[in-house]
């Protein structure tokens, strides 16, 4: 009995890409378990729902492509987000834009409170603040739920140097939402 491309695991999946008879339905397959979670990163580096649908849309054509080339391949969900991150920052070089408008990922399709507005618009302008290693590092961590491990293989530094990363946007983020956060206890 054969197996369904929904019981394969990613790795295997990729390899799969190689092979015409199986390359579509595995990169069906990988497509619907990870195509959310890259284009969130996408939205959140760049800020901008059409340029994040188009990097979005050529990560998934390099990724493709790259099964093609021979590689080990260990970690799919990672080696995505590294093409999309290496696209993200090529297109922010190109623009020069700034990035990240986190308000869009977090604000409901229904009104809500000024004070959730106005803390959300503060953590976006704390996120705007910061450097963007030390952004990046945080949106993968805090948002994508990724390990250090994780975010140190996709952003390419290491363990320890995405740790300070956070810790120091954490910092950062407290200092800008310190008088808010006061403010508010005080009432």
């Amino acid at each position: 009995m054969e197996k369904r491309t929904s019981q394969y695991t990613d790795t295997e999946l990729f390899y799969q890409l190689q092979n015409a008879a199986t390359a579509e339905a595995a990169f069906t397959e990988l497509y619907t378990r990870h195509s959310s979670r890259v284009y969130a990163y996408c939205r959140r580096i760049l800020g901008d729902a059409e340029e994040a649908q188009d990097i979005f849309q050529d990560a998934f054509t390099k990724f493709f492509q790259s099964a093609k080339q021979e590689r080990e391949m260990t970690n799919v969900p990672a080696f995505l987000l590294r093409i999309a991150r290496n696209l993200c920052l090529n297109s922010k070089r190109a623009a020069k834009q700034p990035a990240v408008q986190i308000e869009d990922f977090h604000l409901p399709a229904h009104d809500t409170p000024y004070d959730k507005t106005e803390l959300l618009q503060l953590i976006t302008m704390a996120l705007d603040l910061l450097p963007h290693d030390y952004r990046e590092s945080f949106v993968l961590r805090e948002y994508d739920g990724m390990s250090y491990a994780e975010t140190a293989e996709i952003v390419g530094a290491s363990v320890a140097t995405v740790k300070i990363r956070v810790f120091r946007a954490k910092q950062k983020i407290r200092e800008v939402l310190a008088p808010y956060l006061a403010d508010v206890s005080g009432m």
